[in-house]
């Protein structure tokens, strides 16, 4: 976030740490796909960071329902895009493409951010603060 962002000039998803992860995720699948095979541009490559750009763009979208109930649905195909993700991180690795070390931070950011939503969506569906 900017210094010079007030709080008065966020969206209001852009408080969630759970949106910001994402982001953060989606940054990483960005670099670390750079080193892919050029065939692969518009397949694994353009999976991937289609399903990791989802998952922010989805918290997003959530936050700007009106009712708690659409909220968390959002969250829930926000949490599918994020397995997808691993999936095709399981695959990337399988041919190569991926390091050990690599997939493993991939794994390990997806799990917090899997933690996350949980959480979240289970405050917009009971009830706390979102």
């Amino acid at each position: 976030m900017r210094e010079n962002q007030t709080e008065q000039q966020l969206f209001n998803f852009e408080r969630l740490e759970v949106w910001a992860r994402a982001v953060e995720l989606a940054g990483n699948v960005y670099v670390l796909t750079r080193a892919f095979p050029a065939d692969e541009r518009f397949g694994l490559t353009n999976q991937m960071r289609r399903a990791a750009v989802s998952v922010s763009s989805n918290v997003a979208e959530g936050a700007s329902r009106s009712s708690r109930v659409d909220f968390a649905r959002f969250v829930e195909v926000a949490a599918g895009s994020l397995y997808e993700l691993v999936s095709q991180a399981i695959i990337a690795k399988r041919e190569g493409w991926l390091t050990e070390e690599a997939h493993e931070q991939l794994r390990s950011d997806a799990a917090n951010i899997s933690r996350m939503l949980s959480g979240l969506r289970k405050s917009l569906t009971q009830g706390g603060p979102p």
